[in-house]
């Protein structure tokens, strides 16, 4: 996919940002930027676009997305709502890797974040121990300035690189090809995809979306995707049926046709296929690590 490049500024007395958003709205478009980001999800959840992997993020969530990795993250509809009184509550850290120098990650002692970069190009789901320690950290470089708001971001960097259980998101194979900006197609495709992947969406309907014939957009979707545009919407299909088994709210049958399928065995048939597990089976891991 093509994504828009996104160019991102530090007050002159700081060498990377640091911010906390309470929208839904930042940057909820497929972009990549030349900087390194960790966010952490404090509140709010909606569906993850990391490269080729799409996912749900979820509170708590802690990411890092390694320099000109495309991203997105588009908060769930009712975050939309002036009438929802749920908010969303995000700190993300920017940073250029080599804004400390660039001889300071060649040094011996700093192999292990020198490592830890180069595999966030990929994408890194932080879990485990580091996961409580990165999101404490964040919070303290929202308060901190000078030299203590470097150390704290170091801290960061090695408490994930010390943590062995994350997991990298894009698979290896995941290369973007940046040359050409089509952002306006793209994410009109992604728009339009999230906001009808309920219903029927017909090869001409999204071709006419993407302002290309049915022919040309499904050599197009596959050449910057590495997928079909059929494999994409069933991913988000399956993303959002998982989303409605953790909340636990309705039966497998019902977020079976509430997720865009329109028959209980082809639902089960691609559930299991994305996600190796049958819906119960998926709905019962995650409830027993609640």
């Amino acid at each position: 996919m093509k994504p828009q490049l996104l160019k991102l500024s530090t007050a002159p007395t700081q060498s990377f940002s640091v911010r906390q958003d309470f929208v839904p709205y930042v940057n909820n478009r497929w972009h990549y930027h030349a900087e390194v980001e960790l966010i952490h999800f404090y509140k709010g959840k909606g569906m993850q676009f990391i490269g080729d992997q799409i996912n749900h993020f979820h509170p708590g969530d802690i990411v890092l997305v390694g320099s000109q990795l495309p991203h997105y993250w588009r908060f769930d509809d009712h975050y939309f709502d002036a009438q929802n009184q749920d908010t969303a509550d995000v700190r993300v850290a920017h940073f250029n890797e080599h804004f400390w120098g660039r001889d300071f990650l060649e040094l011996p002692e700093n192999i292990t974040i020198k490592q830890l970069l180069e595999k966030a190009r990929r994408g890194i789901q932080v879990t485990g121990e580091a996961k409580k320690k990165v999101s404490l950290l964040l919070e303290q470089m929202l308060q901190s300035a000078g030299t203590r708001r470097i150390i704290l971001l170091m801290e960061a960097l090695h408490a994930i690189a010390s943590d062995t259980s994350y997991r990298l998101i894009s698979s290896i194979g995941f290369h973007p090809s940046l040359q050409d900006d089509e952002k306006k197609r793209i994410n009109s495709i992604f728009d339009y995809t999230l906001a009808n992947f309920r219903q029927k969406i017909s090869l001409e309907d999204i071709s006419t979306i993407a302002g290309i014939s049915s022919n040309s957009f499904c050599r197009y979707f596959k050449a910057k995707t590495g997928k079909t545009y059929s494999r994409f919407l069933l991913e988000i299909r399956v993303g959002h049926a998982c989303k409605l088994l953790i909340e636990n709210k309705m039966s497998v049958k019902q977020l079976c046709y509430e997720s865009g399928f329109n028959n209980f065995a082809s639902f089960h048939k691609y559930f299991k296929q994305i996600t190796e597990k049958s819906p119960l089976v998926y709905q019962k891991a995650f409830l027993e690590k609640s």
